[in-house]
């Protein structure tokens, strides 16, 4: 089975929850990032628009939490489902550079 599973993004930070806790006492928080850029695609560019849920965990959602709405940011990190029994993905967030 590939084990290949990460994902550099620049993005702006377009929306932030406050910083929770789990139940195991870990920090987390929730956000939206927004990206936007022109990607080369069959020889040709690509205009590409998207927001992306992304989550993130301990020191990294300390730092997350103390970051403005609007900053640019390139966040490093892998995809997994967003919730357990469901479909659609997000971003979890293991470095924010």
């Amino acid at each position: 089975m590939p084990e290949a599973n990460r994902l550099t993004l620049d993005a702006t930070l377009a929306a932030r929850d406050t910083l929770r806790y789990t139940p195991a006492g870990i920090p987390a928080i929730d956000c939206t990032l927004r990206h936007a850029s022109m990607q080369e695609e069959a020889g040709g560019q690509r205009k590409v628009e998207c927001e992306l849920h992304a989550v993130a965990f301990a020191d990294v959602a300390r730092r997350l939490s103390r970051i403005a709405v609007g900053s640019e940011l390139r966040c490093e990190g892998f995809l997994a489902r967003r919730y357990r029994t469901g479909v659609t993905v997000a971003m979890h967030i293991t470095n924010i550079a």
